[in-house]
């Protein structure tokens, strides 16, 4: 029910999400859905959550898992394009599209949106330092600040995909970032579309 839940709130937002929407795609009445959830606004709480832990912090867990450092930050753009490719209905990320539609008059959402943005960040800081402690991370260049560039990259490719979903554009914003990481010994100029 609570997967339902997430596709109605990615394809339609928060807010143009009805609680009559939510009962057809969860099969559950109004008042089972209030019981079960809450209102509408908890039960897009515990959506946004089931979806950060089975596509966020899932991909990253298995991406640090199997992969060196600069390698993991290649998959985890890489895959990102893919699936921003594959998405034929742009709905992008709903934490991405939670941050635009959301958080901006929503102190509460902000603070969650911003406490899964730190997550990813945290990631590409992991990734970064590991390179830094390897002696890969060329000199002058700050992990902190470097992850933080990562994390606007990855809100700017995403925001991208859904208006211009072309692998031309989304790599070429893709590329210099990438060479930041030193060489690759893949094709696409860095950018590893498997992962």
């Amino acid at each position: 029910m609570l997967d339902a839940a997430v596709e109605c709130f990615w394809r339609r937002g928060l807010e143009a999400t009805s609680v009559r929407d939510l009962s057809e795609a969860t099969g559950l009445s109004q008042p089972s859905l209030y019981n079960a959830f809450g209102d509408k606004r908890q039960l897009f709480a515990r959506s946004l959550e089931r979806y950060a832990a089975q596509s966020m912090r899932a991909r990253i867990a298995r991406i640090e898992e199997t992969h060196a450092p600069a390698d993991a930050i290649r998959v985890f753009f890489g895959d990102l394009i893919t699936r921003s490719l594959a998405d034929t209905d742009r709905r992008g990320c709903l934490i991405v599209n939670t941050a635009l539609e959301v958080a901006p008059h929503d102190a509460a959402m902000r603070r969650t949106i911003g406490a899964y943005l730190a997550e990813i960040e945290g990631f590409f800081l992991r990734s970064l330092e590991r390179l830094r402690d390897e002696g890969a991370l060329a000199s002058g260049h700050d992990a902190r600040d470097l992850a933080r560039h990562f994390l606007g990259l990855l809100l700017g490719l995403r925001v991208a995909a859904r208006a211009r979903p072309q692998r031309e554009l989304l790599e070429g914003m893709l590329r210099p970032a990438l060479m930041l990481l030193g060489p690759a010994d893949n094709r696409g100029g860095g950018i590893n579309r498997h992962s």
